[in-house]
């Protein structure tokens, strides 16, 4: 917050309104989940896919990689009342497509690049001409990873697990 005289400006990230379709019959949960596998990918496996797109687009940053913080909330118990449980890291990302197609980008961090490529896959996958493509090339190899890691964790977890029982004694 920086103060300006008796006034206070506040500058804040905020994330692009996901809840109306930007075209006409965009899938909202479609691009909710691809959003999410890029945004929790690691941008050392998202690099190499990427290289492998056959005639990859021209693109003009409307807003170039920038980082800042957010404040993350939670809730007491998981339904309880709201609490500020810290800060942590963004970067934000929004591009467009030669095309026209804007995409955008908010990653945990501050790996400029993995915004980038984060915004401009986001772009390309709203081109129904190129979707099936790039969910196929990159989509899935991502999502497929982050399964496999979150069953490598389950398992891990599943192995610490203790069964305690209760035994009755005769009375």
């Amino acid at each position: 917050m920086a103060a300006h005289g008796d006034r206070h400006l506040t500058t804040s990230l905020t994330a692009p309104d996901m809840s109306r379709p930007t075209k006409p019959g965009e899938d909202i949960p479609a691009r909710q989940r691809w959003m999410a596998v890029l945004a929790k990918a690691s941008p050392d496996r998202i690099e190499p896919l990427w290289n492998e797109i056959p005639d990859p687009p021209g693109w003009q940053f409307v807003r170039p990689p920038e980082s800042g913080m957010v404040m993350v909330r939670a809730r007491a118990g998981g339904t309880g009342q709201r609490f500020n449980m810290g800060e942590m890291t963004v970067t934000r990302c929004a591009v467009r497509l030669d095309d026209g197609t804007v995409g955008h980008a908010y990653i945990a961090g501050r790996d400029r690049r993995h915004a980038e490529l984060a915004a401009v896959l986001d772009a390309l996958l709203q081109d129904e001409t190129r979707r099936e493509t790039i969910e196929n090339a990159i989509i899935a190899p991502l999502a497929a990873a982050q399964q496999a890691e979150r069953a490598a964790v389950a398992r891990k977890a599943a192995a610490t697990k203790v069964d305690f029982f209760t035994m009755v004694r005769g009375e």
